[in-house]
């Protein structure tokens, strides 16, 4: 609607129109044009007629639209004019300060796009609601009540009706009236029109029918509220969505800028340095330009990265080619006049309304909370931008001072003294003193003061943003009022502008408009500065300006319309023309007064940051939060407690653990894993002890107040609090050492000059040894006096290991000490770094650092992470590198470097934790390589240290080289190769990157391939160097890692873009960052990285393994044994599964052989029925490999496990086919004695069935039936024990006894009664008794037996006994004989083919085989016959219980007289019912249950043995792990019984013990749980059987009646039904007559009932005592598990016999066990004594010591040990000097019995050290746990 109200007169039509218009549309707003000046009367009066016409209700949906036709007018002047009018902005209030400018003509799409934009906000604000009819109406009805107005509008409107008559045709210009338009913004073509125009679709408009429907409509276009650094549109949401809060906090253009910038809602919700740090999608890519929407995030990134680009983002459009007007005036050439479409038209567009650079800046720090906001700022400083001093909040209007933003920037700079010495200088810069200069201006200026203040500054870089920068545009809105600051630091050149620093403060906007900035900076000022335009006499500014013209301190004055030069007009004051001057000449001119003013008395005053928050009336952010307040007090507290102390000494008085103290542990600690002397066991007792005892002393130093205080504050709930006070207190700490430290650093860099000097000159005199002795002085005085928050984590690690060391809390800690890990874990989670190695100490407090991430897990959980470390020469710019890239905190300022090694956590944003599969990205600075150390220690050795730490800790190392030395590049490249070669040896796969900085020309291509083609050459030279060094085969170094020289070498530009101290950091770098930052995260992507749990172990296996000196010989890589330990328990599992499923085919076929329902075993069979179960553990091995969390780890051992898997298989098939095979066997061996059973028990049924039938008239007469029965009994009885032999009870060591004697006729063996006198082969300590040692002879044995007992040798006087290794050899000799002797027992099948003396002969002849194949070996030696007859009693023995039981339950089964008797009340029972006549059908019935009652207890108590077997597998504690932890709980229960001969029988026979202690274990568990889950379980099986023989019975009852069958049918059916479940076959009843049977439902009814009765008796004879018993040796759950368990490596380590702890026999690798023994337990003594060694083998092979091998005279070294023959070169014994409490303890509490077991004594080399006798039980079991 254009004009409407100068139609005023025709009033009714108008009415009629508007009502019209409104009833057909939704009216979204009214946009008032006006034109851009001063406001006219026509302008107040039509904005009265809208307001009168519409109602007041209208004020909320106007828009004041400002339009202009030239762009002169600078941005600050249009918002000042709009300020200065105060109608103007009383009508702008009523429209709640809504306002946009445009060109006149209405065409340029970026001004129409951004009110389409803010017409959307209005209609947001709205809640979506229109200008209405009903408002209308209700207007029109308050209008017609007026009859005033109706006068007041006729006036007005013949006034403009005139007016509008008389402009018609002409244009208007602002002479004769300011244009003004009123436009109806609705769902009209209006609508579609003014969208075209802006380039943008359609939005918020709704189809008439839905106009009055208050249902919210989704929203079209551009979103209000979208995810922004982190965010969520949740989280973002803005005030005015929030009913609680008040509408309108601000002015609306700076809310409109927040919403166009989508940080509305941020001013309570701020950005926080978490969301802005963490690794985002958006954060690895490089935005030159950017959507509106990415405008912060851009800004944020780039800044963080030291970009000074960040304000120059370009802003993409959605088309920028439309944006380009065309007149489309396509005329002919002849008509074309380029003066009337090139100069005359004003039509075309302005510039657009872009967002402003600082708009975005300050937006940012508005919003952003005090820790990102002072992270921004010290990254403005680093661009070398000025910085915000004074701001005005957009949403208050109040002043801040934002000194906490200051807090952390040092400024450096140099100056030259009377002396013309250079002088550097680096202070904080809130401390500096320095003079300031401050520039304002007043009124409307053409010049550019920003502009004009850079060139004073640094002419090549805009330190102030200003007008012609890229990006600026007209309208900025929040920097009106801002006072920006910024520093010029001298190089100390003669090129400086300035000589000293100087401060420079830029007001922005009109001064006069800002009274409170504009008094402070002339009262801090030295000299002011002040831009103006020609101002009249009358101007309110003149006033200002002439009082700053008569005060003392020095002004200059810059005229923008004066042509003059430099004026001095009176002493102090200057006048500078600007007017069509030389840039450059106004800038000297402008320079040489303000030295001029500097130099004078008047402007002797200094700046200094500090003191502006003095003043009142403003706000200071420090004071203003209340967290950032407390933190300073406590840490002000804390600071108070160091006054007047003398910096060198504080850290000795305040930090007493860190000190000397733990510098000795650490010395000791290298020297412990470093042994020299020939008793390593005492040299390492003596070492811990003296370790203990620093410990001791340490946990006796008292805790400082200054750590009480520190600790107290820490242990605070207040979160944000805590890391106010911590960054307080480094703050602190910086600004108390660093004038110490300063003058520390000039005083050296002195000394240092005059030692160089003195060697260029070869001076050798005391003068050089002098200034040598003064150098290393100062070097200790820097060292002490280096005072930061690491010292004081360092303290705290200190005070927690003393007490973790002696297992008490300190009695001055006002903590527990387990708490202080948890401070350190929170300091990492708030982004501080913390020390990883300590710098001072060269030592990693191995202990602290695993409590920490301990801490670390408990809080974030067991988060996955990547490891980024770096490694490069010092200063090269290592942690400036990394602050630029993740936004971190490493120490990169003079004097401060990093020492040591730090880590730090970066967050990995959710939405890249799916792509990256990774949570955090842990960091890991170092110091650097071939470092001048302030302590002297730079060596070779410990460059290679740290070089290897660092690259086995990443997974990523970047390798850091700067410029372009050769020779410092060989350096670093020999360290780093040989590091990963190293790693490479012990298998940790890890990758690098090498960035070579400050390279001169980055872009040049070809340079670059030949730079790179030189380092892949040196790279593979050092490699070869380092592969001879390290004893590895590598030619190149892509043989030592995967590595791409076209992807893996970066080349970074300068740092720094001119310069220091002024220059800004290079684009170029920032942009090389971005890069580098990418392929890292590539090669995240394709990492597996590690577990933080798996970080803390890797840190330990390193450490521990570098403190040795041989790295490679002695790492042990816990992640590797943690992962295949787990995969052994897996396997354990999964072979289990296998077994267990087999153990039921197997009970069904050995079922179906005995009922002969099968006469051969297929192993095709036999694999099918394991198909199902075989396909399930490929599955889970599957997955297990696929899916666990060590995936990459276990990956090596997949191929070889699956092959192990496929062999279990086939070996449980070819097993299973062997039994079965064995029972087809023995089946028909044994079908006699089945068949005399049968035949016995058939007759006597027949038998009392014809005695019933003959008393059937007396059945009443019970008595006499009983009488009549017992005889006739008695009589059976008699005739089957006359027919058939009785099975008698068997003495198997008398037969041995009588089979010896026959075998051996010489020596007899009837003193061994009993057996009771032979030596237990198993156990005898020694076995040189038993042998004759050979002869040098060809007479063969017989020669060597004739002259064997000479063996005492003359010479040497000593009889010749047996080497420890050959003691070993025989061992396992006995071992392997009594495990295989085992087997033949169980092949006898005694249970079911009874036993024969001729067992007895065949175990005889095996044992002589094995013992003459033995000496006929490579052995020095022959047995004596006592060894033949001891090793055969020993097995037999052992054997004995086993066979007796196997004999019993034959003898039970088979004895005719017991099995007889045994069934007498079953037959009783029968012959009662003969007796009373009961059918046949009942009878049989009763027969059937009485014949299955023994298979279904045999088939009851195997299946609850197998249940138990799996039952325990899983939950007992023992048994239920791999054989690590099986061995563990054997090693704990030995200790607990302390019983010597079962240690002896564990350390010489493991097997053998293994299974006695499975047995102990399986039988206390079936004791401990019989009621609770034995006796359930067995009820549980009785109920199944029983079910499934009711189902047999019914099934075959249905089978006889379909197929009208007799008894026979149903019987075969019903045996047939139950052949794979229980024993039992129709020959069972081949001899019951049942011809007459034909009642089934009966038969099945009798069954039903009597065999409820025969499961109830089963159950309950079932008790403890029976279970084993009652069970075949073989089918026991012990015995399963023994099987199970047993198999495995059983080769004793060739030093101490620990046992190889692999759960695989026979498998592929190395031996290993993670604890060894002291090898004097199995009888190993120092040589030509009887000294039981004290040695222990994995710290030994540390040592430079030798031992003698078996069967040798050479000695070998003990880190050489692999060369000493097959036995030991497959073993991997890493060395490692754990204590080992257990076999300590063992050895002092069993001294005296070993002693007199190997009849040697622990004296001389071997004493037992008085340290191992401190040891307890409790201690050596506590150990086990930590240990396995």
């Amino acid at each position: 609607m254009t004009g409407l109200h100068e139609a005023e007169p025709y009033l009714e039509s108008v009415d009629c129109h508007i009502g019209q218009l409104v009833n057909e549309n939704e009216i979204h707003a009214f946009i008032f044009v006006v034109r851009l000046g001063q406001l006219t009367n026509d302008d107040k009066m039509g904005f009265e007629w809208l307001q009168r016409v519409f109602g007041d209700k209208v004020h909320q949906f106007v828009m004041i639209l400002f339009t202009y036709e030239t762009e002169e007018e600078e941005c600050d002047t249009i918002i000042d004019d709009l300020k200065k009018n105060p109608v103007l902005e009383q009508l702008l209030e009523k429209c709640g300060g809504r306002y946009q400018t445009c060109n006149k003509m209405m065409n340029n799409q970026s001004e129409m796009r951004e009110l389409m934009d803010k017409i959307e906000l209005l209609f947001n604000e709205n809640k979506q609601q229109c200008y209405t009819l009903e408002i209308y109406n209700k207007a029109l009805r308050q209008r017609e009540e007026l009859k005033k107005s109706e006068c007041e509008s006729a006036e007005y409107t013949a006034h403009y009706k005139s007016k509008h008559m008389a402009d018609s045709g002409r244009r208007r210009t602002p002479e004769n009236v300011i244009e003004w338009i009123l436009i109806c913004i609705c769902s009209t073509q209006a609508t579609v029109q003014l969208r075209a125009s802006a380039g943008r679709p359609l939005a918020s408009v709704r189809p008439h029918s839905s106009r009055r429907s208050t249902k919210s409509s989704p929203r079209r276009g551009v979103p209000y509220t979208q995810r922004t650094l982190g965010g969520t549109a949740e989280e973002l949401r803005t005030d005015r969505e929030k009913p609680d809060q008040p509408e309108k906090e601000m002015p609306t253009c700076s809310k409109i800028l927040f919403d166009r910038l989508q940080l509305e809602g941020r001013n309570d919700n701020k950005l926080k340095a978490s969301d802005v740090l963490q690794i985002t999608e958006y954060s690895l890519q490089s935005h030159e330009a950017c959507a509106k929407e990415e405008l912060i995030q851009t800004f944020i990134q780039k800044l963080l990265m030291m970009d000074y680009r960040a304000r120059y983002i370009h802003v993409n459009e959605a088309n920028e080619w439309d944006q380009i007007q065309q007149r489309n005036n396509y005329s002919s050439k002849d008509e074309c006049d380029i003066f009337e479409e090139m100069f005359l038209s004003n039509e075309g567009s302005s510039q657009s309304e872009r967002i402003h650079p600082m708009d975005v800046q300050m937006a940012v720090f508005h919003c952003a909370d005090s820790f990102l906001k002072q992270l921004l700022v010290n990254k403005l400083s680093q661009c070398q931008y000025a910085l915000p001093l004074l701001v005005p909040d957009p949403f208050t209007q109040q002043i801040e001072f934002p000194l906490w933003t200051f807090r952390q920037i040092n400024k450096s700079w140099k100056i030259r003294n009377t002396n013309n010495e250079f002088i550097s200088q680096t202070q904080p810069i809130y401390k500096a003193e320095t003079p300031m200069v401050s520039f304002f201006r007043f009124g409307s200026v053409s010049s550019s003061k920003s502009h004009l203040m850079n060139s004073l500054i640094n002419e090549k870089h805009n330190t102030f943003f200003h007008r012609n920068c890229p990006g600026s545009s007209r309208t900025r809105v929040l920097m009106d009022g801002v006072v920006e600051i910024a520093w010029f630091c001298p190089s100390g050149k003669n090129t400086d502008k300035f000589n000293d620093c100087v401060a420079f403060c830029n007001l922005h906007g009109d001064a006069g408009d800002h009274e409170k900035q504009l008094q402070i900076l002339i009262e801090k000022a030295s000299v002011n500065v002040v831009l103006l335009p020609q101002l009249q006499k009358n101007d309110r500014s003149i006033i200002k300006v002439q009082k700053l013209y008569k005060d003392s301190k020095p002004l200059i004055c810059l005229f923008t319309e004066d042509v003059s030069t430099l004026i001095e007009t009176r002493r102090g004051k200057y006048k500078i023309g600007l007017k069509d001057r030389n840039q450059s000449d106004v800038s000297e001119e402008l320079r040489r007064a303000i030295n001029i003013c500097l130099s004078s008395s008047e402007s002797s005053s200094t700046f200094r940051l500090e003191d502006v928050s003095k003043h009142s009336d403003i706000r200071v952010d420090e004071d203003d939060d209340d967290d950032c307040r407390r933190g300073r007090e406590a840490a002000e507290q804390m600071m108070s407690l160091l006054e007047k102390k003398d910096l060198t000494e504080i850290k000795e008085s305040f930090l007493p653990h860190q000190g000397k103290l733990w510098h000795q542990w650490s010395q000791k600690n290298k020297e412990l894993h470093r042994p020299k002397a020939d008793e390593i066991e005492k040299e390492i007792s003596k070492k811990q002890t003296e370790m203990k005892e620093i410990r001791q002393q340490q946990h006796k130093s008292d805790i400082s107040e200054f750590m009480k205080c520190f600790i107290k504050e820490m242990k605070s709930d207040a979160k944000n609090k805590n890391i106010f006070f911590l960054k307080w207190l480094r703050i602190l700490l910086d600004e108390y050492t660093s004038a110490d430290l300063s003058n520390l650093h000039h005083r050296y860099d002195e000394t240092w000059s005059k030692v160089l000097k003195l060697k260029e000159n070869n001076d050798k005199s005391e003068q050089l040894k002098a200034e040598q002795t003064e150098l290393e002085r100062i070097s200790e005085e820097l060292q002490a006096a280096t005072f930061g928050l690491e010292h004081i984590m360092r303290e705290i690690s200190q005070i927690y290991e003393s007490c973790s060391s002696v297992k008490k809390n300190k009695k001055d800690l006002q903590v527990h000490f387990s708490c202080l890990p948890s401070l350190a874990a929170e300091m990492m989670i708030s982004g501080f770094p913390l020390e990883l190695m300590d710098g001072d100490a060269a030592h990693v407090p191995v202990i602290w650092i695993s409590a920490v991430l301990d801490e670390l897990i408990q809080k974030l959980g067991d988060m996955r992470i990547f490891v980024l470390s770096v490694l490069g020469i010092q200063s090269s710019g290592k942690s400036t590198m990394l602050n630029a890239m993740f936004g971190l905190q490493f120490a990169v300022s003079a004097g401060r470097c990093t020492r040591g090694a730090f880590m730090q956590l970066v967050k990995v944003s959710d939405e890249m934790k799916t792509q990256m599969n990774f949570d955090y990205i842990l960091v890991v600075d170092t110091e650097g390589l071939r470092a001048l150390e302030l302590a002297g220690r730079s060596t070779q050795h410990h460059d290679n240290e740290l070089a290897t730490f660092v690259v086995g800790l990443g997974n990523l190392t970047l390798i850091n080289i700067f410029g372009e030395n050769p020779s410092e590049m060989q350096d670093i490249l020999q360290i780093v190769v040989q590091a990963f070669l190293r790693m490479k040896k012990v298998r940790l796969h890890s990758s690098c990157v090498f960035v070579h900085q400050n390279v001169s020309d980055v872009t040049a291509g070809e340079k670059n391939m030949e730079g790179r083609r030189r380092l892949q050459e040196k790279l593979d030279e050092m490699t070869k160097l380092a592969a001879e060094e390290e004893v590895c085969d590598a030619e190149c170094f892509s043989d030592v890692i995967e590595f791409d020289v076209q992807n893996d070498v970066k080349y970074f530009a300068q740092l720094w873009e001119g310069s220091p101290p002024m220059a800004p950091p290079n684009p170029n770098y920032c942009e090389n960052i971005q890069e580098l930052k990418k392929s890292i995260l590539a090669h995240v992507s394709r990492s597996d990285g590690m577990m933080l749990k798996d970080f803390k172990d890797r840190i330990k296996d390193l450490w521990e393994a570098l403190l040795n000196e041989r790295f490679v010989f002695s790492f042990r890589n816990s992640l590797e044994i943690s992962a295949y330990r787990k995969l052994e328990t897996k396997y354990s599992k999964w072979s289990w599964s296998l077994r267990s499923a087999m153990m039921e085919t197997e009970n069904k076929l050995h079922n179906k052989i005995e009922n002969k329902a099968i006469n051969e075993i297929e192993e095709t069979d036999l694999q099918r029925e394991l198909n199902e179960t075989s396909e399930e553990v490929k599955k889970s091995m599957f997955e297990f490999f696929e899916e666990d969390t060590d995936a990459n780890i276990l990956i090596q051992w997949k191929t070889s496990f699956e092959i192990k898997i496929k062999d279990v298989v086939e070996n449980i098939v070819r097993e299973t086919k062997r039994k079965l095979n064995e029972i087809l066997q023995q089946r028909d061996l044994k079908k006699k004695i089945d068949d005399h059973r049968t035949h016995h028990e058939n007759t006597l049924f027949e038998k009392s069935k014809e005695l019933a039938l003959k008393l059937k008239d007396k059945a009443n007469d019970e008595e006499t039936l009983k009488k009549e029965f017992d005889l006739f009994w008695k009589q059976c009885v008699k005739k089957i024990i006359t027919d058939t032999p009785l099975i008698r009870d068997i003495d198997i060591m008398r037969d041995v006894r009588e089979i010896l004697s026959d075998v051996y006729e010489s020596v007899s063996v009837d003193h061994r009664k009993e057996g009771s006198e032979y030596n237990n082969i198993f156990t005898v300590p020694s076995y040189s008794d038993y042998v004759i040692f050979k002869k040098s002879t060809k007479g063969g044995i017989r020669d060597v037996v004739k002259g064997a007992y000479k063996t005492v040798k003359e010479t040497f006087g000593y009889i010749q006994t047996l080497s420890p290794e050959e003691e070993t050899q025989i061992r396992s000799f006995i071992t392997d004989v009594a495990l295989q002797t085992d087997t033949k027992i169980q092949s006898f099948n005694i249970t079911k083919m009874g036993y024969n003396n001729s067992y007895i002969q065949q175990l005889i002849d095996y044992i002589k085989a094995r013992v003459i194949e033995h000496q006929e070996g490579a052995v020095k030696y022959v047995f004596k016959n006592e060894f033949f007859m001891d090793l055969f009693f020993s097995i037999c023995k052992r054997a004995n219980k086993m066979i007796t039981d196997q004999h019993r339950m034959f003898r039970e089964a088979n004895d005719p007289e017991m099995y007889v008797e045994k069934k007498r009340e079953e037959y009783y029972s029968i012959f009662q019912k003969y007796c009373h006549g009961a059918t046949s059908a009942a009878i049989f019935g009763e027969i059937i249950c009485q014949k299955l009652k023994e298979p279904i207890e045999q088939s009851v108590y195997k299946k609850t043995a197998r249940d138990m077997a799996s039952k325990m597998k899983a939950n007992c504690e023992s048994l239920s792990g791999n054989r690590s932890n099986l061995e563990k709980y054997i090693l704990k229960t030995l200790a607990e019984e302390e019983a010597f001969d079962k240690y002896m029988n564990y350390i010489h026979n493991p097997r053998d013990h293994f299974k006695s202690f499975i047995r102990d274990e399986v039988s206390q568990y079936i004791t401990d749980k019989f009621s609770v889950s034995v006796l359930p379980k067995m009820k549980e099986n009785i109920e199944l059987l029983q079910q499934k023989i009711m189902e047999a019975a019914h099934e075959s009852t249905e089978h006889v009646q379909v197929n009208s069958g007799d008894v026979g049918l149903w019987l075969k059916s019903f045996t047939q039904k139950l052949s794979d479940v229980l024993i039992f076959s129709e020959t069972d009843l081949s001899g019951v007559k049942h011809d007459n049977v034909d009642d089934f439902k009966l038969l099945e009814d009798v069954i039903r009932k009597e065999l409820t009765a025969i499961m109830s008796a089963i159950s309950s004879n079932f008790s403890k005592t029976t279970f084993p018993v009652k069970l075949d040796h073989k089918f026991r759950p012990d015995e399963l598990l023994i099987d199970h368990l047993c198999q495995c490596c059983w080769v004793q380590c060739p030093f101490c016999k620990a046992i190889c702890t692999n759960t695989i026999e026979k498998h592929h690798g190395d031996h290993s066990v993670s604890f060894h023994r002291i090898t004097g337990i199995k009888g190993f003594s120092y040589r030509n004594t009887t000294n039981l060694s004290i040695s222990i083998c994995t710290s030994a092979v540390a040592s430079n010591r030798s031992f003698y091998p078996r069967h040798s005279d050479d000695k070998v070294l003990w880190k050489d040990y692999r060369t000493a023959g097959e036995d030991y070169a497959n073993w991997r014994i890493t060395s490692d000097l754990s204590e080992l409490p257990y076999w300590k303890w063992f050895v002092c509490r069993f001294q005296k019995d070993l002693e007199k077991y190997y009849n040697k004594t622990f004296e001389g080399s071997g004493e037992i050290p008085d340290e191992w006798r401190n040891y307890s039980k409790h201690e050596a079991l506590e150990n086990l746990d930590k240990e396995i």
